[in-house]
């Protein structure tokens, strides 16, 4: 845990006691503040009160006195509609923060030359968040791994001058971060996502370029208008600046060709992404290319780097080699819960048998019709399969399997008698999971327990406990 000192003897409200608030309220407590804390859940409020941490109606407390309100990320800022606490907090002109922002002051009061990469943007925030870990800890450091990736950042270790911080950002945490520093600041790109909370794509995209130009080293990819303009910006102003692109050679960054990034310019480079299984595909040239100019900007040597990039294993859930039987691979891309999540790996593989389906987002999946080529038959489970059967129409062979246990066995069967080359059973559902599982999670570790059961199955991942 990462004590919030800075924030000792003073009085703070905190709302919001899901996982990452009740880690901020913990650390909050442990640092010594004055705190408040509430949610509109009976539950988590009894939860942090058996804690005991103060909990109460925030309607009813004197906010002419706090010296701070700390938001939970998952409620509103500003979009659709402030919530009703940051309407009180304005009203009384209290800096309204957030969890990321403590850290910041933790890491600027303790250990302000500790390194820390900041990571985001629309997609491969993740991976690329899991990539820069890993191959920080194959080069023998310290590394705290946190943030919107799944662990609450005031839940890591505190700051301290040989730790390394690696932090996945969402928008909303950029948000309540107005002193975001970072050594490394990496936009990856950027496309309409979460307008719904901040009103429009400029608006949006204002908020991730603070990222980069709060930090010591800006890390922008340059494949997207938006971001390219951000790189502009931060390049105008004379900050420093790496420019990294999946598809155009550049003079200056980093740039993929051929299975190869290429570091351009001063320090010029080739790094290879052929052993790099787990980094398949044009977007993941991307997250390995910001990964490579991070962890360059942090002082790691490029042998160190490669050696990291050749043992990624990849992001759990994410284009995740999970099993091999005969030519068969097996893929849980369970984290691909809309149809653009999904392009990636449709556009990677050939041959895909295709578990598709679930409790379906808007728009379905008319926007992959390009990709259908790569598919030889879909398996169609949860409440979209109706669906997307019907979109799928004659272009793709498909069977509405109704269940993955059904899916799996009859996707395997058929890729294993298929006459291609190198056949893949690939989950990449297009769709939440809530009709089903209770998250993509537990529907990814379905499909590994599925695939598991299978016969004569070689396993490239630990199989996971079965779970409903």
């Amino acid at each position: 845990m990462i004590p919030a000192t800075t924030f000792k003897d003073q009085r703070v409200a905190l709302f919001g006691l899901g996982g990452s608030g009740l880690a901020t309220a913990r650390a909050l407590k442990a640092g010594g503040a004055d705190l408040v804390a509430f949610d509109d859940n009976p539950d988590s409020v009894a939860r942090a009160a058996d804690e005991g941490i103060e909990t109460g109606d925030l309607h009813s407390i004197d906010w002419q006195k706090l010296a701070a309100f700390v938001l939970s990320p998952g409620v509103p800022l500003t979009h659709p509609r402030p919530h009703w606490t940051v309407d009180l907090a304005r009203a009384a002109a209290v800096p309204i923060i957030g969890d990321v922002e403590i850290f910041c002051r933790e890491r600027r009061a303790h250990a302000p030359d500790c390194p820390f990469i900041a990571i985001t943007g629309t997609n491969g925030k993740s991976t690329t968040t899991a990539l820069i870990g890993h191959i920080l800890k194959e080069a023998g450091l310290d590394v705290g791994i946190g943030g919107n990736i799944g662990t609450a950042i005031l839940s890591l270790d505190a700051p301290a001058e040989d730790r390394f911080y690696v932090v996945e950002c969402s928008s909303y945490q950029i948000d309540l971060s107005p002193s975001l520093d970072p050594t490394a600041g990496i936009v990856l790109n950027l496309s309409p996502d979460h307008l719904d909370r901040h009103g429009t794509m400029e608006a949006y995209a204002d908020i991730k370029a603070r990222l980069a130009i709060g930090a010591q080293s800006a890390i922008v990819g340059v494949d997207d208008a938006h971001s390219a303009a951000i790189a502009d910006r931060i390049d105008r102003s004379g900050r420093p600046l790496v420019r990294i692109s999946k598809q155009l050679p550049l003079a200056r960054g980093l740039y993929h060709q051929d299975g190869m990034i290429i570091a351009a310019g001063d320090e010029a480079h080739r790094f290879s992404l052929h052993a790099a299984s787990a980094l398949r595909g044009a977007h993941n040239a991307q997250n390995a290319a910001a990964a490579i100019a991070a962890c360059r900007a942090v002082g790691v040597d490029d042998d160190a780097i490669q050696a990291g990039l050749d043992s990624f294993p990849g992001l759990k859930h994410r284009m995740q080699p999970v099993a091999r039987r005969g030519k068969v691979l097996f893929v849980n891309d369970s984290k691909a819960t809309n149809a653009d999540a999904a392009a990636p790996a449709l556009s990677t593989f050939e041959a895909i048998h295709w578990i598709a389906g679930g409790l379906p987002k808007e728009g379905g999946i008319a926007s992959l019709a390009p990709l259908m080529q790569h598919v030889k038959k879909a398996y169609l489970i949860g409440e979209a399969a109706p669906a997307f059967a019907a979109t799928l129409g004659d272009a793709v062979p498909y069977e509405i399997a109704g269940t993955l246990d059904r899916a799996v066995a009859h996707a395997a069967a058929d890729a294993g008698s298929s006459a291609a080359e190198a056949p893949v059973v690939l989950l990449s559902p297009a769709c939440a999971s809530f009709d089903q599982y209770r998250n993509f999670e537990v529907r990814g570790d379905a499909f590994v327990s599925e695939v598991a059961a299978l016969a004569d199955i070689d396993m490239l991942v630990p199989t996971p406990a079965r779970s409903d």
